[in-house]
């Protein structure tokens, strides 16, 4: 993700690729961004007093350290999803940005894709009623914890992929989470030596009265058609939502297979398009022209903090409280 990102700040005029912080001294894969010094540390980074932005694309586990050290710098910050992987780490990074006054925001990109904001926006009418119930499955190959990412055994499939979910449904109920009651499934993954959840199931319960339930797995065999089988589906008082992108409008067969790609990584005319290149670019409006961000740092804490008590609930086998404090203000 941070070479896409990178792609994206080179392409818009207002902004250019001031560094990047790797341990390798010559990282793979960024000759095509020129000759871009390459820091060891974030406080090597943040030196550079021509560094405006900071957008932190570490392993999930991994975001706190960075995230604070450049709000702290005086930096603006764009941080991967989920936040962070404690609700303890979120409110860290909250605290460092109101201290010094940076926008902040989460790059939960699926913010972006055009049916997930129709589908609020017609959530936000009166006429549509009051939230009944969710469901949103997000489901990846198993490309994805053994190929794709090299520390899957330090997340699971609820902060990696329903992570997304949570966000977008929170933001549809508007009302915060109360409680949570999930379970999961460890079989594939640990047989291959990779300690984390084939899959993880969880139901959540919001102040209101509405309830979700949020279903996640990285266990599915390499031989299914896409990467990810995504859907979420949201019932009112008079409405019935349902958004589904396991297809995107595409479908490719070969003589060997039929398969969906994604299309949200698409360059057209020489500039990366889809949710995440739309979302860094809104990241830039709201440092160069000062819009408000579409996703305040305060929902993302409240998220954090909903996905740490589905964790808590499959590891501990009961119903689990949210933190009710979390990201408040």
């Amino acid at each position: 993700m941070a070479k896409a990102h990178a792609r994206v700040v080179q392409e818009d005029p207002r902004t250019h690729l001031a560094g990047w912080v790797s341990r390798q001294s010559s990282p793979t894969g960024i000759d095509e961004f020129g000759p871009v010094p390459v820091h060891r540390t974030v406080d090597d980074l943040l030196r550079d007093e021509s560094v405006a932005i900071v957008i932190v694309a570490t392993p999930d586990f991994a975001h706190r350290n960075p995230s604070v050290a450049a709000a702290r710098a005086g930096r603006h910050v764009l941080i991967e999803k989920p936040l962070a992987m404690s609700g303890a780490d979120a409110e860290a990074i909250l605290a460092a940005v109101r201290g010094s006054g940076v926008h902040a925001m989460t790059l939960f990109n699926q913010r972006w894709a055009p049916a997930y904001w129709q589908a609020k926006q017609e959530l936000a009418q009166p006429s549509a009623g009051r939230p009944i119930m969710a469901y949103a499955r997000k489901n990846d190959t198993l490309h994805v914890p053994t190929k794709m990412i090299p520390w899957a055994d330090r997340s699971s499939p609820s902060w990696f992929l329903s992570s997304h979910d949570v966000d977008l449904v929170t933001w549809f109920f508007d009302a915060p989470a109360v409680e949570v009651y999930a379970t999961a499934v460890e079989r594939v993954l640990v047989g291959m030596g990779i300690d984390t959840p084939d899959a993880v199931h969880a139901q959540v319960r919001f102040a209101d009265g509405a309830v979700a339930t949020f279903e996640s797995s990285w266990s599915v065999p390499e031989g299914y058609p896409t990467v990810v089988e995504s859907f979420v589906e949201v019932l009112t008082s008079d409405r019935h939502i349902h958004v589904d992108r396991k297809v995107e409008q595409l479908e490719i067969a070969t003589a060997e297979r039929m398969y969906y790609p994604r299309t949200g990584g698409t360059r057209i005319g020489g500039r990366n398009v889809g949710p995440a290149a739309s979302a860094v670019r809104h990241f830039i409006d709201v440092v160069v022209d000062g819009v408000e961000p579409i996703i305040p740092l305060e929902h993302s804490v409240r998220v954090t903090w909903l996905l740490e008590a589905i964790e808590k609930s499959y590891r501990s086998g009961a119903p689990v409280r949210v933190n009710a404090a979390g990201g408040a203000g």
